[in-house]
């Protein structure tokens, strides 16, 4: 894509409201822009990264049988009442009424949207187990907004749900999601724990949370080094140095963003909303279900959090907008500009995704836009190419080196392969 069209807005300075370093990121490189408190727009740049997760996490789901569906937004006020959430939910619960004056309130998660669905369908044990995900916007009434995508008002959330017949089918397929989510978070570069957590408003009989270790993190991480031990400091709330709760060494404490969570639901909603099935012996049981959350949103900001230096972001190559940036230094100069042309249409050719700043700048604008977005590789097309060199730079390591021209794509390939 030529940069004069992308629609990369990006900023010289810092803006006051963005306290932390992923927040500010986020807006510099042109990512989103705020709408109001906790409300954003994904501007091209955001909705490619966006894509690209979406697509790790579409392509992970498929590989464990978990289809993909889309639910409403508004849900009516009466399959709240029937779950009990209505009122116990608290202030976070979006509220509205039509013009009819019924109840509706805007999804924050959705036990109860799909149990319904599931019980005018899943009426034997020959139907089970199940398991389905969306990915879709959510909204909660947060009192204090802040840190960019950390906690807002409207957010981009992966939310799956199955359904059995036994407690051992929903053990196994949480113990596939916690792979899942383990792949997920891996493929997106990300540096977390999963720890033991507490079920919180959504309830049930267990559950477990994935954080990218941040320090900048809402939650407090108990764990120790030498062993598998690790929970939310709300669950064992132990000092650093005490003991570890299985035995090995002592427990340190890290912050954390809560980037996933994965919950046995039990027949909490099966029982209040009547979703029941046959078993073998012809015996009417409730749903024995599970769900399973990811913070779609969540991940870009934590990403940026745990990945940048003092110049702009450094994106994994399984994240990043575009692949490979190429700045021609001079617009003026048809030999440079012929260059890059050429080495766009080769790179493209070759399946890359690019970026070409074919835009009319000085060069150190361009150079600081190109760290501050941070893609994986640059090429620059400058005076060098009269002897027909060119300049790489990768932007993870940030070591540069000249390339002949005629070696480029070969040695582009090779480079992005070894890309973490």
């Amino acid at each position: 894509m030529r940069q004069t069209i992308a629609f990369i807005p990006t900023l010289k300075e810092v803006p006051g409201d963005a306290q932390i370093t992923s927040h500010q990121l986020l807006l510099r490189s042109g990512l989103v822009r705020q709408v109001a408190a906790g409300i954003y727009t994904y501007l091209p740049l955001g909705k490619r990264v966006l894509n690209n997760i979406e697509k790790i996490v579409r392509e992970e789901h498929d590989a464990i049988g978990c289809v993909e569906m889309f639910m409403p937004v508004l849900h009516p006020r009466e399959l709240w009442d029937q779950s009990g959430r209505w009122d116990v939910y608290g202030d976070e619960l979006m509220r509205m009424k039509d013009r009819h004056g019924r109840g509706f309130a805007m999804g924050p998660t959705h036990e109860e949207v799909v149990t319904t669905v599931a019980k005018e369908y899943l009426n034997s044990y020959k139907k089970l187990p199940i398991n389905v995900f969306q990915i879709q916007t959510k909204f909660r009434d947060e009192q204090r907004p802040r840190f960019g995508l950390m906690r807002g008002r409207e957010f981009i959330m992966k939310d799956a749900y199955s359904f059995h017949a036994t407690d051992e089918c929903l053990d196994k397929t949480y113990e596939d999601f916690v792979k899942v989510y383990t792949k997920i978070f891996t493929r997106c570069g990300l540096n977390f724990r999963m720890v033991e957590a507490d079920s919180g408003q959504i309830g049930g009989t267990g559950s477990a949370e994935f954080m990218a270790l941040a320090d900048i993190g809402e939650d407090t991480i108990v764990y120790n080094e030498e062993g598998t031990f690790a929970s939310n400091k709300e669950v064992y709330d132990l000092e650093e140095g005490a003991p570890s709760p299985d035995g090995v060494g002592t427990v340190k404490h890290a912050k954390g963003i809560e980037l996933g969570h994965v919950f046995k639901l039990g027949d909490k909603y099966s029982v209040s909303m009547g979703g029941y099935f046959l078993d073998e012996d012809g015996e009417q049981k409730p749903y024995i279900m599970g769900c399973y959350g990811i913070g779609v949103s969540r991940i870009i900001m934590a990403a940026i959090e745990q990945r940048h230096d003092e110049n702009g972001i450094i994106w994994a190559k399984s994240l990043a907008p575009f692949d490979i940036h190429i700045v021609p230094v001079d617009m003026k100069n048809e030999t440079q500009v012929s260059a890059a042309e050429k080495v766009y249409g080769e790179l493209k050719a070759a399946g890359f995704e690019v970026l070409l700043d074919d835009r009319d700048e000085r060069a150190g604008v361009k150079f600081m836009d190109s760290d501050l977005i941070g893609l994986p590789i640059r090429i620059t097309v400058g005076k060098g190419i009269s002897d027909g060199m060119v300049e790489f730079k990768n932007r993870q390591t940030g070591d540069s080196q000249n390339v002949k021209l005629a070696d480029l794509g070969e040695f582009v390939q090779a480079q992005y392969d070894a890309l973490s």
